[in-house]
């Protein structure tokens, strides 16, 4: 178990000055990772050190985005404002996480412009549009992995999250850990109509701590 990503959402109008901004402040430059047809989304991409990254997503206008959780749960945050989403974990064991949820991984896919079909199993999205937790999990089936595309300068350092007005630091280097751990994190509320949500995400660049909101 590891941690893959980070994803902070936009609307689609402003998703270009988003991806400026932060690609700016973490000296990285965006690619564009073309559009997720089954979820109705778009999304770009930076690289980060340590095999992870950063998607900024948006939603599209079409059905798709209406249809399943990862969708819908890209669209409510846009209407709220936008803001970061979820921090993402890679397993090569999702039918544990099956196990553990009672539920079975849909395979993903995200088209690029260039035509290259990236590919992944993702299990748990229904938990984040339901503010219970602020993490999923996937297993890649493709080979060619996002932090790989462009140069990556910056490394994921922590995030915090905010439940029930307590607000809980975690650290990405920490997060390589079993499975039940992550599964059944103490920093998250496994109750409904309670809120949880990624306040901030800091990085390090050139030794520098820098956090975005």
């Amino acid at each position: 178990m590891r941690l893959d990503h980070v994803s902070y959402v936009a609307s689609h109008d402003q998703i270009s000055d988003v991806v400026n901004r932060i690609g700016s402040q973490l000296g990285t430059s965006f690619v564009d990772g073309g559009i997720h047809p089954k979820f109705g989304t778009r999304n770009f991409t930076a690289p980060l050190l340590n095999k992870q990254y950063i998607e900024v997503v948006c939603p599209l206008d079409h059905p798709a985005t209406d249809a399943t959780p990862f969708g819908k749960s890209v669209k409510k945050k846009a209407e709220e404002g936008g803001g970061w989403l979820a921090w993402v974990l890679e397993t090569e064991s999702i039918e544990e996480i099956e196990k553990g949820l009672n539920r079975k991984a849909v395979v993903s896919s995200r088209i690029k412009p260039d035509g290259t079909k990236l590919e992944w199993y993702q299990i748990g999205v229904d938990d984040v549009l339901t503010n219970v937790k602020t993490n999923f999990f996937i297993k890649w089936i493709s080979s060619n992995h996002p932090s790989a595309d462009g140069t990556a300068k910056a490394i994921l350092k922590n995030f915090e999250i905010s439940s029930l007005g307590i607000t809980t630091q975690i650290f990405a280097d920490e997060l390589n850990g079993a499975f039940d751990s992550s599964l059944h994190s103490s920093t998250e509320v496994s109750q409904p109509n309670y809120s949880n949500e990624i306040q901030s995400v800091t990085f390090e660049l050139d030794k520098n701590s820098i956090t975005i909101f």
